[in-house]
């Protein structure tokens, strides 16, 4: 696996065409949710450089079946197997394997015959796999450049989970994940020709962590389509209410998220109310877990579950909030929400790795009373708040263009002209 990158004049002579693999662990359309954002816009990068062969996998055939008809057009060949394998199951056989679990979760037999007969035809040249879950299928002895975008330090992660989960039954399920996947990371990221991560900061824990370089360990940044997050355009009214509202958006499943709003809710929402009574909280987003459906008990809270568009939640915002406790890479969300000139109050966590000024671009603050007061500020001052979400989107506009944040893909690959 790996080797210097070939040059496309070295190609060429050679009289071998550019073909490349892109391996995502979830189909990338829609891009509803942070990974597929980006896997859709690599894989649009990743067509304008050369022919693209797209194995991915699916978590329902419902998904599979929209990204399929999407992606079909984009892409020289296209697999998309569906997921069916249980968290116990996934657990049981990693232990068994001495595996990490995310692994056996993003297994497909399938999938992994499809690969080996594709690169058995001789014809790709180039594999990019997103998320370190598809490394699995990463074929040994390759002989073009292999790309591997991480996206973020997962092993980090799940040693945070083992940390807050000390006294939890399942500790030891954190605690082994973070171990064996951190090892995995590590080794794949010696085969490979270079290892991406969305921030900086992730880039330098994954060297700190792995012992690799700046020359193989690169930082690539998630960009913004400031076009689709307009807030002149036109946008169905919703959230409208007596108070001050405040939204997070995210996928409501993820424990990060849960972890974010159940704070907010409880803790930071009651003491805002105290400056204005009617203030309310809208989470926004799909699958919300049991427990975050609890919180539609509690005084201003609204769970709206998915939504065909989360724009008009955005439009509608006086802030936007991310009190993540536990945030890795890029937080989508602030990105959309900036481009949507909202005015934005997030923690250290979630704004580490953008690109922007606190207090000129977003409010940060820790804790919930330094939050509180943060998201207190705007709402008592429409005028500072709005102005401060135009500087927001003026940032987005001059920083965050994909087009832009994916150019070294090309270099990377060795398909630069």
């Amino acid at each position: 696996m790996g080797g210097e990158p070939h040059r496309p004049a070295d190609r060429a002579r050679a009289g071998v065409m550019v073909e490349i693999l892109f391996l995502v662990h979830r189909a990338p359309w829609p891009p509803d949710r942070g990974d597929r954002i980006r896997s859709w816009h690599m894989v649009q990068a990743l067509a304008k450089l050369a022919p693209v062969h797209v194995a991915a996998l699916a978590d329902t055939a419902e998904d599979a079946a929209i990204a399929e008809a999407k992606l079909a057009p984009l892409c020289k060949s296209l697999c998309i197997e569906v997921r069916t394998v249980s968290r116990p199951v996934a657990l049981a056989s990693a232990v068994l394997r001495g595996e990490p679990v995310s692994n056996r979760l993003f297994w497909s037999a399938a999938l992994a015959e499809h690969v080996g007969a594709l690169l058995a035809l001789g014809k790709v040249s180039h594999i990019v796999a997103f998320s370190g879950q598809m490394a699995q299928y990463l074929p040994a002895g390759f002989a073009g450049p292999v790309v591997m975008d991480f996206v973020d330090v997962d092993s980090a992660k799940f040693a945070t989970y083992a940390e807050q989960d000390k006294r939890q039954p399942l500790h030891w399920v954190h605690a082994r994940e973070a171990r064996r996947l951190g090892a995995f990371e590590a080794k794949v990221a010696r085969a490979v020709d270079a290892s991406l991560f969305v921030s900086e900061a992730e880039a330098a824990l994954f060297r700190a962590r792995s012992g690799l370089g700046a020359d193989t360990v690169h930082a690539v940044g998630n960009g913004i389509d400031t076009g689709h997050f307009d807030p002149a355009l036109p946008f169905d009214r919703v959230g409208e209410g007596d108070g001050p509202l405040a939204v997070f958006t995210g996928q409501m499943d993820y424990r990060p998220n849960i972890d974010a709003v159940r704070w907010f809710a409880s803790d930071i929402l009651p003491r805002i109310r105290r400056h204005h009574a009617q203030a309310r909280f809208a989470i926004v987003g799909r699958a919300p877990a049991e427990e975050v459906r609890a919180l539609e008990t509690l005084p201003g809270v609204t769970v709206t579950g998915e939504v065909p568009d989360v724009r008009p939640w955005l439009a509608a915002a006086d802030a936007v909030v991310a009190p993540l406790l536990l945030a890795r890479g890029v937080q989508n969300k602030l990105l959309e929400a900036m481009a949507m000139a909202r005015p934005v109050v997030a923690s250290a966590a979630a704004a580490t790795g953008i690109d922007a000024a606190p207090g000129e671009h977003l409010l940060v603050a820790d804790g919930a009373d330094a939050m509180a007061d943060a998201v207190v500020r705007l709402f008592d001052d429409p005028a500072a708040a709005a102005a401060m979400g135009r500087a927001a989107r003026t940032q987005m506009i001059a920083r965050y263009g994909w087009d832009a944040r994916l150019a070294p893909l090309a270099r990377l690959l060795g398909l630069a002209a």
